[in-house]
């Protein structure tokens, strides 16, 4: 299909409402949307912008890790009409028995947060961060490596010490100021921040503007955000405890892409086709770009021939596994 053609398939969605009839579009239809915590922010607002035209869709959001969603429905039998991971891994575990497709519609980084009152403040850059952290009168704050974003924090550690050629520096960033200012949710962290207890915190550039905090971007190579730096992240790779006592995952670096899908058990499946294609488009890819996500469009897709048609022309047949 040439340029054209798509152009006409795209519109034709909009007016047809992401292909929801007439009908559909005025009942009262429940839509039970589980997703990760870190994407509470954007699909809020995309609810709320898809509610203007749908005010009959009664949206109900879950948050929990993305593993904890994936696992509502693997392993709880939990009816889902749609999962959004801030981990591909998480769907990609749910493919072919629970969901046909893997969406990727947006990127996470990781990044450095601050005040104007931090320590430091002033000179930190990309490039002498490490030196500003390690410093004696600074402190910082990490989310334990138990939660995503601090298991992540530990790769980027790793990564920073490959990327400024400096031994050790992933084990003295990891033990700077023992567990003091380790915290097991994104709350609690940004609690120590902006009470001054600690001078800088890491987390995910998307958080951090959210909360209108200032932040200090990481080199591509460090925050795990680039799909062009996938080879580059695998040099990092930490353990984590497997499900049986005393085995343990070796977890690898890699790009951290947000992704969607719609599980086989979706009870409303066509309104949860309706709120993905809004999520998707460019409506969607405003919101996302609001809430300080990079969106990825068209957006790599595995499982793409099992896509719902009014979903393709948004996604990309190229997928990421």
């Amino acid at each position: 299909m040439g340029r054209v053609g798509w152009i006409l398939v795209c519109a034709l969605i909009c007016i047809c409402g992401f292909g929801m009839g007439d009908g559909m579009a005025a009942q009262k239809q429940e839509l039970i949307i589980f997703h990760a915590d870190s994407l509470t922010a954007p699909f809020k607002e995309v609810t709320a912008a898809f509610n203007s035209k749908y005010p009959n869709a009664l949206v109900k959001l879950e948050a929990a890790g993305s593993r904890e969603s994936a696992s509502k429905i693997s392993s709880r039998g939990r009816p889902c009409d749609v999962l959004g991971c801030d981990d591909y891994g998480a769907i990609a575990g749910l493919t072919p028995r629970h969901a046909d497709f893997n969406i990727g519609f947006a990127t996470h980084e990781l990044a450095i947060a601050f005040r104007d009152k931090s320590q430091q403040a002033k000179v930190i850059t990309s490039r002498n961060w490490p030196d500003i952290l390690l410093r004696n009168d600074v402190h910082f704050g990490r989310l334990a490596y138990s939660d995503l974003c601090g298991l992540r924090t530990a790769l980027v550690f790793q990564l920073a010490e490959k990327y400024y050629k400096t031994p050790s520096l992933a084990s003295k960033l990891s033990e700077k100021d023992g567990t003091r200012f380790v915290r097991s949710n994104e709350a609690a962290l940004l609690a120590l921040l902006e009470s001054g207890q600690i001078d800088y915190a890491f987390l995910y550039g998307s958080a951090i503007e959210q909360h209108n905090l200032k932040l200090l971007r990481l080199p591509q190579q460090i925050n795990l955000g680039s799909l062009n730096q996938a080879e580059y992240y695998k040099q990092a790779k930490t353990n984590v405890g497997g499900p049986r006592l005393g085995k343990t995952t070796v977890v690898r670096g890699e790009p951290i892409v947000c992704s969607v899908t719609i599980p086989n058990n979706s009870p409303n499946p066509e309104l949860a086709e309706a709120w993905v294609g809004f999520l998707l488009s460019t409506g969607g890819r405003d919101i996302l770009k609001k809430c300080g996500q990079s969106s990825l469009s068209p957006a790599p897709t595995d499982g793409y021939s099992k896509l719902p048609e009014h979903l393709k022309p948004f996604c990309s047949r190229i997928g990421l596994r």
